[in-house]
């Protein structure tokens, strides 16, 4: 019998998330100083989540008890069947570990493979709560800077590999999609970076958070599948960027290598963090087995917004360089040409009204002319900020 629902598709509505106790739209003020600026910034949608996360959470409040959860055994295989399908990755239920983000997991992971002094390399433009975990868990940050070449962000496997010898180095913290860069690295890239840190003992954590949303003709290669880099390799991944559901605190984390989960474990049972709340594993759950043509429209959405920012730009200030966006809703754009560093806030929020997140969060003052811009939003957001920022600039 055909079901018709699942034959039309399903609205994506824009939330205007002022008033919701949004961090992205309600804390404005304590990083920007002010509460009046559109929100561009923080990885967080703006839109409505599936409707079957929505009637799978109603369902279970309707129980009106909520007490102590063990999630059902259709809560991983949703996940194992995902992986399965849209990555080609067969993940089995005895690797998978609970974390409350994808965050607070690779800082565990970060106190599991390390001690206190260790180095621990990125590469940089990169994801600044990367840096955040190293330095804040007393650990040695080493940067390795992407070669960018007009705006494509590629590896210096040279400059990584000495790096990794000269300092020592004890961890690779790996961002797959990158973020903010918006590189799906491809296999002979990864193998390369993953043979590298086999060949000097670094351990890898792989942050594949955005792995869903890719575009084009790119294809998100999960690090586990590449090689036999089970015993220094750990994922990370979770649905909250595909569907939207940070709020919800729920990831995954893929141990293949049985002494790395008993080390995790053991770590875990110090910390007595277990599992998460019942409305995680519900809304994760239902969001695996009936969102995907959500997302798929959400994705359609991201990617429009992305070549009208591209063309915009292109036209009207054709030296803004503009990042391709092979992966993630993130755009990186240097606005070099037209601003120096010391000038590009003051210039995005008091002449413009904006609030992004900054390049030199993602790893310093040479980033210093770069925004990172959310596309996840609605076209008319985007085009107000594109706008502003050309006219101010003209």
């Amino acid at each position: 019998m055909t079901n018709t629902a699942s034959n039309n598709k399903e609205q994506i509505v824009f939330v205007d998330r002022r008033g919701t106790d949004s961090s992205k739209w309600d804390n404005l003020k304590s990083t920007f100083g002010r509460s009046d600026l559109q929100a561009m910034w923080i990885a967080d949608m703006d839109f409505r989540v599936p409707d079957c996360v929505v009637s799978a959470i109603e369902d279970y409040m309707k129980t009106g008890v909520f007490g102590y959860y063990v999630p059902r055994p259709s809560y991983h295989q949703a996940f194992i069947d995902w992986e399965r399908k849209y990555h080609g990755y067969q993940v089995k239920e005895e690797w998978l570990r609970f974390a409350p983000g994808v965050v607070p997991a690779f800082n565990w992971f970060l106190q599991v493979f390390t001690e206190p002094g260790d180095a621990v390399i990125v590469q940089t433009p990169v994801y600044y709560p990367f840096m955040h975990a190293v330095k804040n868990n007393s650990r040695r940050l080493v940067c390795c800077d992407l070669i960018n070449t007009g705006g494509i962000y590629t590896v210096d496997f040279a400059d990584f590999e000495k790096k990794i010898v000269e300092n020592g180095v004890k961890l690779f913290i790996l961002s797959s999609p990158h973020n903010p860069a918006g590189r799906v690295w491809k296999r002979d890239e990864l193998k390369a970076m993953l043979d590298i840190c086999k060949k000097h003992g670094v351990y890898v954590i792989s942050d594949e958070i955005h792995h869903d949303i890719v575009f084009g003709d790119n294809v998100h290669i999960p690090s586990a599948t590449v090689g036999d880099y089970d015993k220094i390799l750990v994922t990370l991944t979770a649905a909250t960027k595909t569907f939207n559901l940070a709020g919800c605190q729920n990831s995954f984390a893929i141990i293949p290598d049985p002494d790395i989960r008993r080390r995790f474990d053991g770590f875990v049972e110090g910390i007595r963090i277990h599992g998460g709340n019942p409305f995680g594993y519900v809304a994760v759950e239902a969001a695996y087995r009936g969102g995907r043509q959500w997302f798929e429209q959400v994705r359609d959405i991201i990617y429009g917004n992305y070549e009208y920012v591209r063309e915009s730009l292109k036209k009207s200030l054709p030296g803004a360089v503009v990042s391709p966006l092979e992966g993630t809703y993130l755009l990186w754009i240097d606005f070099g040409a037209y601003l120096p560093a010391s000038g590009i806030k003051s210039f995005m929020e008091d002449k413009c009204g904006l609030a992004f997140d900054y390049g030199d969060w993602f790893g310093g003052e040479r980033f210093g002319t770069h925004i990172r811009m959310n596309l996840a939003t609605s076209r008319e957001l985007v085009e107000k900020a594109v706008n502003s920022i050309i006219s101010n600039l003209k």
